[in-house]
Order: structure tokens, then C-alpha cells, then sequence
């Protein structure tokens, strides 16, 4: 992804914080032909992203019902088992656009808890049982997002200032972020 190429190119130039931006914040089911219609969209954003892997849902699994408990089990596991984060915020990301899984499940969730190292059961546990208090800080996040004018996905906001919405090339996120660090080294 471009923000792995941006980590590799600024190294601890920068900091990457991902946030939460609910695409379905509602809860429902989803007919399984409209959604796999939807997802030809994703043909877009992959032909742009060469380190990707979108895929169209082409399995049986349901449609998740909403992006909520995707985004409560990454903060959950942030707090649990801070050093699998990542990769776990990766696989929710590899399970949804490449293998078609339901995020929107526990019982995926865990499995994909397990598939980075951590004990799926305690994991869950843990986290459905800090739920409510999750739910709280992603849904603050997205508001604050919508506040600060994010309007689609992706969007990266650099120095907490500037939105920069779209799926962009690297060298225009690379312009963005020398502007700001050399309006920084000025300052300081």
C-alpha cells in the first residue's frame, strides 16, 4: 500500500495513525447480489494501487452487516496485544477486500486474531466485553473525521491539518509531507 511506501521512503520522519471512518456505520443485511454488484467498484481503487489486492466478492460468505465490529476488534486488539496490531489491521483488510470474508463476525474476527498470533478466545472476550467503550471511541473518531472534512476513503490527514482525500500516487502524498517537514525545520 502507499502508506507502507511513504513509511519506507520518511522512516521515523513521520507517523502513520490509522483511524476509524465508518463506510456502513448502519446494521443490516445486505442483499447478496446488490452488495456483490458494489463491490465491482472496488475495480477502481485497485487498478490504482498496484501493492493491493481488491478482489470482487466472488464467495458464499454474507456480506458483512456493517463496518462497526471490524473497527471496535482493531482497537480492541490495539489494547490487547499491541505488537499484533498491524498485522491484524492488515489481515481485516486482506479478509475483507481479497478473501471475502464477513468482518462483521466474531467468530472471523477471532480467527483472524488467531492468524496473527494472538488466542482468538481471550481476544474476543476481551473484546466483546469492552464493546461498548470501543464503540464510543470509533464512533468519536469517524465525527471527528466528518467534522475535519473527510468525506471519502482514503483520506490522509497530515499534521492533523491538511485532508488530502483520494487515492493519491505517492509522489503527491511525498510532495505533501516534505512541504509540511520543511515548514517544520523553518519554524524550529
Amino acid at each position: 500500500m502507499r502508506v507502507d511506501e511513504l513509511a519506507r521512503r520518511f522512516g521515523d520522519r513521520i507517523q502513520i495513525e490509522w483511524k476509524a471512518f465508518l463506510l456502513r456505520p448502519e446494521t443490516k443485511e445486505r442483499d447478496q447480489e446488490e452488495f456483490v454488484a458494489y463491490t465491482q467498484s472496488w475495480l477502481r481503487p485497485a487498478s490504482l494501487e498496484p501493492e493491493a489486492d481488491f478482489r470482487t466478492w466472488a464467495t458464499n460468505n454474507p456480506a458483512p452487516t456493517g463496518s462497526l465490529p471490524a473497527h471496535i476488534a482493531a482497537k480492541a486488539m490495539a489494547g490487547f496485544a499491541p505488537d499484533a496490531a498491524d498485522a491484524f489491521h492488515r489481515r481485516l483488510l486482506g479478509a475483507y477486500f481479497t478473501e471475502n470474508r464477513t468482518i462483521s463476525d466474531w467468530g472471523v474476527l477471532g480467527e483472524l486474531a488467531d492468524e496473527v498470533g494472538v488466542d482468538r478466545h481471550d481476544f474476543v472476550s476481551v473484546a466483546r466485553e469492552q464493546e461498548r467503550s470501543l464503540a464510543t471511541v470509533v464512533i468519536d473518531e469517524h465525527n471527528s473525521a466528518i467534522q475535519n472534512g473527510v468525506t471519502a476513503v482514503p483520506t490522509i490527514v497530515l499534521d492533523d491539518v491538511l485532508p488530502v482525500q483520494g487515492a493519491q500516487d505517492v509522489a503527491t502524498y511525498e510532495t505533501w509531507i516534505n512541504r509540511l517537514i520543511d515548514r517544520r525545520s523553518a519554524e524550529a
